[in-house]
């Protein structure tokens, strides 16, 4: 029978306070096959570990229990320990008796009992393990990053700077994001183009970076190290190459339509060029509008840069690492109707008064009505669909009440003689300068800041007529407005469903890519080699943004800085004799591992790197011939009976 030992950690008060510490020190001391147990206050101290390696080599300890707080936490650091004593670290289990028992029960007797029995459990699965070792997989050191907006530059400058090639996949025409639709930024007050535009020129002329514009991810495979992804690339319908940007197809083209970049403050050709500062520099065909009067081919002459007959095509990348930094989308216009979102020309959301604001902006930087007048007077109404249950947006978007004090701001230095109303329910001003931000623009941009909620926004004449209320002074408001603007929410970016479920990527409940730890692992997915950036996880301000993106990369650049990266062995095993390939396992697998040996007609794993033992495919086998190592059906049941018996 294994020698086990078993380590209780009082966790300060954490466990001590509703656990009898010494009373299950004592009680798992006589349990069958423990030859040693000990409690000390803090067992993740320096002290504390040093006593579990003394105890493991003094008393020639084969099985190690640590009972303390989860092994999300401390499993690593413990099974180092073990690791240390010359025991294999898969022969060291933690007993989670702090999230899983003190901390949620009162009764102090109660509590005690069940760590007992926790304990034992954890006894009788440390009995059953098997010493493993970890799985070496290869790394293929080039990686891949979705989404060209500041978060997918900064992670790709980051990982090429590092001597690492990087293939940055942008599904718009240029890469830039919404970043390079703003008009300053908060709370320096810096152009937002002329601190974006030398990143965007840098990551395009960078050797390591290959840039993919109008291209999404279709399909991959493999796992952390060795991932195949499937790239498809719209067509352009102009050749990058043979374009030098003249600009003569566009004078001839007979087509306008709304300029979706400038928010459709005013139209394109059919044939343009997204924003002047575009990377890649080349004009790209809306085909959903074009009519094919091919006077822009005629316009092209010699250059023959412009190709009608393109089509998809298809590309394959192999990488060992991938960032997602798919950004956002501001709340969609039928969310906002009560305040006439879609309804009055005048009401706009925050992102299009920025291109009124911008002096490369349709109208210069003037702040014009739709009728092309000076707005003398603008309303501003913040949390427009953000901590609203009904509209399904919880969250708060993080990024509205400084924007808000910065448009305010912009809109007094554009018309001096204007006056700025903003609606809020609360500031929220969290970050350097901030709060000292928002403070200098109440006092000295003369905006008068409402608490309270708009309730109702009507036309009357050619002014906007807003209907509010004064919570501080419990006084009904009416504002007749120019122009109104909505600080709407941050909403994910649209397709991000189909994106997370072709790349096996788990959302939360508000459509977010989510992380595998909100506060050890908030860059990381759970499956490995997947990274998160930006307001893909959720709203970010561009300086979080920027930050957690290099945090993504310093993630890949960890993995590459090795020849072979070590995987955790506990993965699945499969007795043929008594698989009758049903192929129950490969369908529920979230990770593709597995695969039917047509020639045998049993299931196998196709790669032990690809499996994560997460214990799907085991739960759904119905003859039990799929088991996840050191966690057996045979120590389940073992625990299950040591935790019920008396």
């Amino acid at each position: 029978m294994r020698r086990i030992g078993v380590f209780v950690c009082e966790c300060g008060l954490n466990i001590a306070r509703t656990v009898d510490v010494a009373r299950v020190v004592k009680a798992i001391g006589s349990y069958s096959g423990v030859v040693y147990s000990s409690k000390y206050r803090y067992l993740c101290s320096k002290q504390g570990q040093e006593l579990i390696r003394e105890g493991i080599m003094a008393e020639k300890i084969e099985g190690v229990v640590v009972a303390a707080c989860s092994p999300t936490l401390h499993e690593t650091t413990f099974r180092n320990v073990a690791k240390a004593a010359h025991l294999n670290p898969h022969l060291c289990e933690i007993a989670n008796i702090r999230e899983q028992c003190s901390w949620v029960h009162e009764s102090r007797e109660k509590a005690t009992e069940k760590a007992i029995r926790i304990l034992k459990a954890t006894v009788e699965k440390v009995r059953l393990n098997e010493p493993l070792t970890a799985v070496g997989v290869s790394i293929k050191k080039r990686a891949l990053v979705v989404g060209g907006g500041i978060s997918g530059i900064q992670a790709a400058l980051d990982i090429a700077n590092s001597g690492f090639e990087v293939v940055l996949v942008e599904k718009s025409p240029s890469i830039g994001g919404h970043m390079a639709q703003l008009s300053e930024t908060f709370p320096t007050l810096d152009c937002s183009q002329c601190i974006l535009t030398p990143k965007m020129v840098e990551v395009s002329q960078h050797p390591k970076v290959k840039i993919l514009t109008l291209s999404e991810v279709e399909d991959v495979s493999g796992y952390v190290g060795n991932f195949t992804v499937r790239i498809r690339q719209k067509p352009r319908y102009v050749i990058e190459e043979s374009c030098d940007g003249c600009g003569e197809c566009a004078e001839v083209c007979p087509i306008e339509i709304p300029d979706e970049w400038e928010m459709a403050l005013t139209t394109k050709k059919a044939i343009s060029v997204p924003f002047p500062q575009a990377i890649p520099p080349v004009y790209n065909i809306d085909m959903n509008h074009c009519i094919e009067c091919y006077k822009c081919v005629e316009a092209c002459g010699k250059k023959r840069a412009i190709d009608l007959s393109q089509n998809d095509t298809y590309l394959t990348e192999n990488v060992g690492a991938m960032i997602f930094a798919t950004g956002y989308d501001v709340l969609p216009t039928e969310e906002a109707q009560e305040y006439g979102y879609g309804k009055y020309d005048g009401v706009i959301d925050g992102l299009t008064f920025e291109r009124l604001l911008a002096a490369s902006g349709p109208t210069h930087g003037e702040v014009r009505r739709p009728d092309g007048k000076i707005a003398k007077e603008v309303v501003f109404i913040q949390c427009v669909g953000s901590r609203n249950q009904e509209k399904g947006v919880p969250y708060c978007s993080k990024i509205c009440c400084m924007y808000t004090a910065k448009q305010s701001r912009l809109y007094k230095e554009r018309v001096p003689n204007g006056q700025a109303y903003v609606f809020y329910m609360d500031i929220r001003a969290g970050g350097k300068g901030y709060e000292e931000f928002v403070q200098k623009v109440i006092e000295e941009s003369g905006a008068l800041y409402i608490r309270g909620r708009v309730s109702k926004v009507f036309k009357e004449g050619d002014k906007l007529v807003v209907w509010g209320e004064d919570t501080l002074l419990a006084r009904r408001i009416e504002i007749a407005a120019d122009l109104v603007v909505l600080a709407t929410a941050l909403a994910p970016s649209e397709g991000i469903e189909v994106l997370a479920e072709k790349m096996r990527l788990n959302i939360d409940e508000n459509g977010f890519l989510n992380e595998a730890h909100p506060k050890l692992q908030p860059v990381e997915s759970l499956t490995m080699g997947y990274y998160l950036a930006g307001c893909a996880q959720s709203p970010k301000d561009i300086t979080e943004t920027v930050t957690q993106s290099s945090g993504a990369a310093s993630k890949v650049l960890a993995i590459f800085s090795k020849d072979l990266l070590l995987k955790e062995p506990t993965t699945v095993t499969i007795r043929e004799e008594l698989c009758t390939g049903c192929e129950a396992c490969i369908e529920v697998c979230p990770y593709d591992a597995l695969i039917l040996d047509v020639q045998k007609g049993k299931v196998k794993v196709k790669a032990e790197a690809l499996c994560e033992g997460c214990g799907s495919c085991a739960s759904s086998c119905l003859r039990r011939a799929i088991q996840l190592r050191n966690l057996s059906d045979r120590q389940v049941f073992r625990m299950i009976e040591a935790f019920v018996r008396d």
